[in-house]
């Protein structure tokens, strides 16, 4: 019985992880390129990566908004039905 337990956590943070991953490395890629472009004019203002890091994470948020639902349904129909 243990095991079933950790093995429906295990598969619900690895989903987590699968849903916030391109959000995340949304994040990450634009929060580099705007370090290389503050690196190159040497513009050091710490709040300048914010509003393109956030505008960029939502666009993407928006745009696999079908993508995540779809996972998360077949992943609740996996539960609640029992399959693997």
């Amino acid at each position: 019985m243990m095991d079933l337990g950790v093995d429906l956590v295990r598969e619900a943070l690895a989903q987590a992880l699968m849903l916030a991953a391109p959000i995340l490395l949304a994040g990450l890629l634009i929060g580099l390129v705007v370090s290389i472009f503050q690196t190159v004019t040497q513009v050091q203002e710490q709040t300048l990566t914010f509003v393109p890091k956030i505008a960029g994470m939502i666009l993407v948020g928006i745009a696999i908004i079908p993508w995540i639902i779809n996972m998360m349904v077949d992943y609740a129909t996996a539960m609640f039905t029992g399959a693997p």
